[in-house]
């Protein structure tokens, strides 16, 4: 998942901090990664993705999170659509980037398709499930750390009472936290600084950010990002760098976060109200915006 995973727990007088829970719930990450990654050809998702117009028993992990994915983009009327595969492997990110070594150039290449219209994946539960991913390859990237975050809570839940959950950038905060008035989270500059922009107070909450300042590229003759409009197949989110959102769950609002980015600069703050999220963001001239609903989770902002 790109990502450092780490997990803080409290130990209280009613529960141990067993390290077979926690080795249990960093687990979760690497089922998902292995799971549904789609840079391994060999991966439950790419076997799937290899042929999407035909049913596939598949793991219970794979078929939940296509399961979740599928109500994501119901719930957002589109907005969040993992059939953007092929978009992202036009554009060049058909691998692994290397982003932590500088520049990244791809031959990626424009162009224009039709929209995509509503995705009609089909489901079989039960011991075996299976599933048909409706004629079109899908990528979890914009939900799958979310869920991972979601089910390795769901490992901790009722073995510690206070923990925080960090996969670089998505949290999930449950309990009083090391000061005992909540867990602080800060959030990071998308512009490069030193510090954070704002810092949260979270208590049996979760926040997830949606950020281009590592995920950019040179495809062709135009920089790109990899959160892809999926009206258009193009990277969305015009005047936008980094989008913050705060939620009961994981996987939503890592999901929110990125549909909001997709709104763009002028459109962010409507989106956001309609949604009744809690949010912040950060404009390609460094100005900052949030909601009213997530300032009773700030404790402190930048000068």
């Amino acid at each position: 998942m790109a990502s450092d995973i780490t997990i803080y727990g409290l130990r209280s007088e009613r529960f141990g901090c067993e390290r077979s829970t926690v080795t249990g719930a960093l687990g979760v990450f690497a089922s998902v990664d292995a799971t549904c990654t789609r840079f391994n050809a060999s991966s439950p998702l790419m076997k799937a993705n290899a042929h999407p117009d035909r049913w596939h028993r598949v793991p219970p992990v794979l078929f939940q999170a296509v399961v979740a994915a599928h109500r994501a983009h119901q719930q957002t009327r589109g907005w969040f659509d993992p059939r953007v595969l092929g978009d992202l492997i036009r554009l060049g990110y058909d691998w692994s980037l290397p982003f932590g070594d500088g520049e990244v150039v791809t031959a990626g290449r424009a162009v224009v398709r039709r929209q995509l219209g509503s995705w009609r994946p089909r489901f079989h539960g039960g011991r075996h499930p299976e599933m048909h991913l409706g004629g079109l390859p899908i990528d979890l990237g914009g939900i799958g750390k979310g869920l991972a975050v979601r089910w390795a809570a769901e490992q901790l839940d009722g073995a510690i009472d206070s923990y925080l959950i960090d996969a670089g950038g998505d949290c999930v905060c449950r309990g009083w936290g090391p000061e005992g008035d909540g867990w602080r989270i800060g959030i990071e500059d998308p512009r490069g600084g030193q510090g954070p922009i704002a810092v949260l107070e979270l208590r049996d909450m979760a926040c997830a950010t949606s950020s281009i300042r590592v995920r950019h590229w040179r495809s062709g003759e135009r920089t790109v990002h990899h959160l892809v409009d999926p009206r258009t197949g193009s990277p969305g989110g015009s005047g936008l760098i980094a989008v913050t959102v705060v939620a009961t769950d994981p996987a939503d609002a890592e999901v929110l976060s990125k549909t909001l980015f997709l709104h763009g600069r002028d459109g962010i703050a409507g989106a956001a109200a309609r949604r009744n999220a809690a949010a912040m963001w950060v404009d390609a001239d460094g100005g900052i915006g949030e909601t009213r609903r997530l300032s009773h989770h700030v404790l402190w902002r930048a000068a």
